[in-house]
């Protein structure tokens, strides 16, 4: 049985976690609900075909419930290491995508720089601090 101190210092880290999800979790909420509402006026405006933006407006549909979902394990972060791994092998995935694009298409703006951290840096270090609550409870 845990003490006190041991108590309150994993309420207070599975507090931070949280937090820290919340607050990662805007990333895919806001660029997913941008391109869903802007479509392909979203990347600059070019001149583009309907299945084009239709094919964005999908994807950023599903970035949308990406972070939605991960918003929703919040309350209960440390029971949700399933559904948080699936979330984040979805995240991962898209990352790689994101660096083979790199690869054969070149660097693509700062944006997606950084949406690419997001996705192959802090989901992962989110996912891995996630385990931490979930074995620590």
């Amino acid at each position: 049985m845990p003490g006190a101190n041991e108590s309150t210092d994993l309420a207070r880290e599975r507090r931070l976690c949280q937090v820290a999800i919340a607050i990662a979790a805007l990333v895919p909420v806001s660029a997913g609900a941008a391109g869903v509402l802007l479509g392909t006026d979203l990347t600059g405006g070019a001149a583009v075909d309907a299945s084009l933006d239709s094919h964005l407006r999908y994807l950023s549909g599903l970035l949308l419930a990406i972070g939605l979902s991960f918003w929703m394990l919040i309350p209960r972060i440390e029971r949700e290491t399933t559904r948080f791994r699936a979330l984040t092998f979805l995240v991962v995935t898209g990352g790689c995508a994101r660096l083979i694009s790199l690869a054969m298409a070149g660097t693509p703006s700062r944006p997606m720089l950084a949406a690419l951290v997001m996705e192959l840096v802090v989901t992962p270090l989110l996912c891995l601090w996630q385990g931490r609550i979930a074995r620590s409870s």
